[in-house]
């Protein structure tokens, strides 16, 4: 059976490639990513997995970390087991000190979503059924739907929202 013909070709050395910085971006693009900031400065390229986080003081397999015991073992007095020596303390402190803090509230609505709920409640107050049939209900929400979206607007924006009702009894009044 013949062969195909770029097969047979010789291969040419390319003389315009830098084989140092290619075989560089290779072995970044082989080790992987640590996302974890803390641990990829202490990080240690030239030691093991296991051998770098017993040096932060983490442990690689959780269940030889804090093993389940099976039966109850009496230790004896002159015998002391394995310790491990953390060399990198401060790895621990700064994940620790990460956790406890509170988590940031990412919850928001878009402003277009925020507008059509603060046209709804200008236009038609708490009626929601006369809410469901204005011309701006483009996505035709139902009456729940609606109220669903302006409670969830009530719940992540409190102080907006205090605002935005405040403004318009204002305005009631101000045209009484």
């Amino acid at each position: 059976m013949p062969k195909a013909k770029q097969k047979q070709r010789r291969r040419k050395y390319n003389y315009n490639i830098n084989r140092k910085k290619l075989n560089k971006a290779a072995r970044k693009r082989a080790a992987p990513r640590i996302k974890c900031p803390q641990i990829r400065h202490a990080w240690d390229r030239s030691k093991t997995v296991s051998q770098n986080l017993a040096e932060m003081g983490l442990a690689v397999d959780p269940n030889k970390a804090v093993p389940i015991p099976k039966v109850m073992r009496m230790e004896v007095d002159g015998q002391d087991t394995k310790t491990k020596i953390v060399r990198k303390p401060y790895v621990i402190n700064e994940l620790e000190y990460e956790a406890s803090l509170p988590e940031k509230k990412s919850e928001t609505l878009s402003r277009d979503l925020i507008d059509y709920i603060q046209h709804m409640i200008w236009n038609h107050g708490e009626n929601y059924k006369a809410m469901a049939r204005d011309e701006k209900n483009y996505y035709q929400d139902t009456p729940k739907q609606i109220k669903r979206k302006i409670n969830v607007y009530k719940r992540f924006y409190p102080e907006e929202y205090k605002a935005f009702i405040d403004s318009l009894q204002q305005e009631t009044m101000d045209q009484q």
